[in-house]
């Protein structure tokens, strides 16, 4: 086959145009898989957290299962770095949750996430609900 002369870059051309959107095609299926991944890391490591709370805390008062808590969250989540400021627990022990029978303690995480580095971070959540006390 015989290839015109004005035909010549027609496919440099073409690659051009259709390589840009491929990248972006492929960086958001990246990104997007990054943010799925920890959100599932996020809702693993509320379920540990309330998991520990609702089985091992039946003190009334102060909550000294606090570090516990978080030790299993941070545990649960390595490959996202959870502050204790964004880990919200109702209520703060299961004593509180209530005396007319067993009550649900909710453990939730707040975690900001930047999406390749475009300005505003969205905000993942994790929550785990569990009955108090088994």
């Amino acid at each position: 086959m015989r290839i015109r002369e004005r035909d010549r870059g027609a496919s440099a051309v073409e690659f051009a145009i259709v390589t840009p959107v491929l990248v972006l095609m492929l960086l958001g299926i990246i990104a997007f898989g990054h943010a799925f991944h920890v959100q599932s890391v996020l809702s693993n490591a509320a379920r540990d957290g309330v998991r520990v709370m609702a089985l091992q805390d039946t003190s009334g008062g102060a909550d000294p299962q606090t570090a516990a808590k978080n030790a299993a969250i941070a545990s649960a989540a390595p490959s996202a770095v959870v502050s204790p400021g964004q880990i919200s627990i109702t209520p703060a022990n299961c004593a509180a949750a209530g005396t007319s029978g067993p009550g649900t303690a909710t453990v939730t995480i707040r975690y900001p996430m930047e999406l390749l580095g475009l300005g505003r971070p969205i905000e993942l959540t994790g929550k785990g609900t569990m009955r108090c006390n088994g």
